[in-house]
């Protein structure tokens, strides 16, 4: 457990920075360059003597990639992944059971589902933190941690300290902070021993009869086929026990295992590592001036690809609100919103991947044919799969009024200020937004300085075809109208956007776009404003 004791002024502190984070996967990375890269002190203490290096993640999908593109990595990482259009299921006669599409444009405007490696992400990752300033320190780990009424110590390793205003743990399923806080977890009770393949091309192609991402429903052996990215490719075997890995692992049985799509002549094994998949969310995410996030906070099967992504989310959500209170904008009492948030989320994606995970992996032969019966019934019938849609927030740092779209995640499309025609975010930079129909409605200029002060940039839109000649600052052109289409399809004529792409709500009215401008300024520590 924890201790919680009055302190000294951290100023005072030799080693004191704003911001330490526990662990250095993507969670961790991700968390430490947002945070960094707002100019805050921050230093990642990694009890690694270096980076991984191994794949864990295989999937992100299209909002992960949003965030990559804010990071700065995201035209890097683009020649080293692959995007995936479809994802099937097939039972072990290798009947085509279900068949998930993804988009090539998602609502966050990139592809849905990319495949990667994860050593080649965690590289990328790596640059952008230490070139935002942020210290990394490895061989570094976490043994102790007290909390302080204004900060938090710990000790690292047997002989350091430091002090941080506020901790953030990303230090995965084993998290030492998490335990040190004395936080217990809630299982959902489904747990699976999987052994975990991974394999390196010998040539820049794969062979064409290596499926690029399929399930197969077999009761004998259910199996995951992945791609790792152009270069890896990922089998996965369900286990009957977790003891059979010792024997299972042997290089021989795995290659008899994957000879039907993948020979020694074509890829080599570079790693057999085995996992138990679980169900778990903890109690509490914020304990006094420490949050968990990523594995540290929840864990979940692997079926909707949406572990690590959750736990990027996570880190977008913490590092907007902790920005805002460590300059001062907002008390931290907005950081008891970042659970509120995202644990429906959470739940929600970990309750879908088991119910699909459960229908994968039927190991009665009776029960599998009778799924299989009903799903080829679907197919035959032409009935598609209903698309896998998350939810978006509920209630948290949200408009009060429930307007249309709130609490969505805000679509992004291409828009062009003259100077620059890209994706929304690249173009008008990272931060809050609030997007407003041009044609139909404005601001004075006393409300976007008022705004500006909280951090919120007044993006107003323009109809596809609108010149960019003499465009005034700060406007766009919505070249494919996806913004102004969102606008219309929720009959509003502006919407709020939080730094994490979330809606904090919408105004369908002249008077409505002025209350929502002041309602969102003060939500993110601005004085409330006065519009006319």
């Amino acid at each position: 457990m924890i201790d919680t004791v009055e302190t000294d002024d951290l100023d005072d502190a030799v080693d004191a920075v704003d911001v330490a984070v526990v662990g250095y996967g993507p969670v961790g990375m991700v968390t430490a360059a947002l945070l960094g890269a707002a100019g805050h002190r921050v230093v990642v203490l990694e009890r690694y003597a270096g980076l991984y290096n191994l794949p864990r993640a295989a999937i992100f999908d299209d909002e992960t990639m949003r965030t990559f593109a804010r990071v700065g990595i995201a035209e890097e990482l683009l020649p080293r992944i692959h995007v995936q259009r479809n994802y099937e299921w097939r039972n072990a006669a290798g009947e085509l059971l279900i068949e998930h599409h993804f988009a090539a444009s998602g609502r966050s405007g990139w592809a849905e589902w990319y495949m990667m490696y994860q050593p080649d992400l965690e590289a990328a990752l790596d640059e952008r933190v230490r070139a935002a300033g942020v210290e990394v320190r490895l061989s570094s780990p976490v043994t102790g941690l007290v909390q302080h009424a204004d900060h938090v110590e710990l000790r690292v390793g047997g002989d350091q300290t430091v002090r941080a205003r506020w901790v953030v743990a990303c230090d995965g399923g084993n998290s030492f902070v998490r335990a040190a806080l004395g936080r217990t977890m809630d299982d959902y009770g489904f747990s699976e021993p999987w052994m975990v393949c991974d394999f390196r091309f010998r040539d820049p192609a794969a062979p064409p009869s290596v499926p690029t991402a399929r399930q197969v429903g077999d009761p004998a052996g259910p199996t995951s086929i992945i791609s790792l990215g152009p270069a890896h490719h990922r089998f996965s075997y369900m286990l009957d026990s977790v003891d059979d890995f010792a024997t299972e692992r042997d290089p021989e049985k795995v290659w008899a295992r994957t000879r039907r799509w993948l020979s020694p002549d074509d890829a080599e094994l570079i790693r057999v590592a085995t996992y138990t998949f679980r169900s778990l969310v903890t109690d509490r995410w914020r304990v006094g001036r420490t949050l968990l996030a990523g594995d540290a906070a929840h864990q979940m099967p692997p079926f909707l690809g949406q572990g690590m992504c959750s736990g990027i989310r996570d880190a977008q959500n913490i590092a907007f609100k902790l920005d805002a209170v460590l300059r001062g904008r907002l008390g931290e009492e907005v950081l008891d919103t970042y659970q509120q948030e995202r644990e429906p989320h959470v739940r929600a994606v970990i309750e879908k991947g088991i119910e699909l995970g459960r229908q994968q992996t039927v190991r009665d032969p009776v029960r599998a044919a009778e799924r299989d019966r009903v799903l080829l019934g679907r197919r035959a019938a032409d009935q598609h799969p209903e698309k896998i849609r998350f939810p978006g927030l509920v209630d948290g740092l949200l408009a009060d009024e429930p307007g249309a779209g709130r609490g969505a995640l805000m679509v992004q499309g291409v828009v062009d200020d003259g100077a620059r025609r890209d994706r929304l975010d690249q173009v008008v930079g990272p931060g809050a937004h609030l997007l407003l129909d041009a044609g139909r409605v404005s601001l004075d200029d006393a409300a976007v300085s008022a705004l500006a002060g909280a951090g919120v940039r007044v993006v107003p839109l323009h109809g596809p075809g609108t010149p960019t000649t003499g465009l005034a600052p700060g406007h766009v052109v919505d070249v494919e109208d996806t913004h102004r289409g969102w606008l219309a399809a929720h009959d509003a004529l502006a919407v709020a956007v939080r730094p994490d792409f979330y809606v904090y709500g919408t105004a369908a009215d002249p008077a409505a776009v002025g209350a929502l401008a002041r309602a969102f300024a003060a939500a993110l520590g601005a004085p409330a404003l006065v519009t006319h």
